[in-house]
């Protein structure tokens, strides 16, 4: 069984993100995600990509979910951010890059570019801050 989840999008990509737009989902070559706002959540996501805090990346990988690894993003505030939030500090996040086999892994994006989730990665997620997330299950 699995879960889809649409996780708070707290920003977008910024100037820095080089990507390949020739492809569909393009290709993220190096992340750049700059926030606008964040409403605390521990997954967030730019489309195609996703971020998560240090925190999750660690549980993730204290669990061996599959599907799933991580790399450095750069990480910067809009001027929205900083006129909303003058004094608020943002965790460390790490780029979750989703390559896992649909029913097989604990990760997968479906064919209609959304992030699918198994019940195990759910039980990890659920134990850190979605509230902002969508979730439904996979039919």
């Amino acid at each position: 069984m699995y879960k889809l989840i649409e996780p708070e999008v707290a920003g977008g990509l910024g100037e820095q993100t080089q990507m390949d737009n020739t492809f569909f989902p393009p290709l993220i070559k190096n992340l750049h995600y700059e926030f606008e706002g964040w409403l605390g959540d521990d997954i967030l996501e730019s489309f195609p990509c996703y971020i998560v805090t240090e925190k999750l990346r660690r549980e993730i990988e204290f669990e061996k979910l599959t599907g799933i690894n991580f790399d450095n993003v750069l990480i910067s505030k809009s001027d929205t951010f900083l006129d909303l939030y003058p004094n608020r500090e943002l965790p460390n996040f790490f780029w979750a890059k989703i390559n896992g086999e649909p029913h097989k892994d604990d990760f997968f994006i479906t064919d209609k570019n959304v992030l699918a989730i198994s019940e195990k990665a759910y039980s990890v997620l659920k134990n850190y801050n979605i509230d902002q997330a969508d979730i439904e299950d996979l039919e």
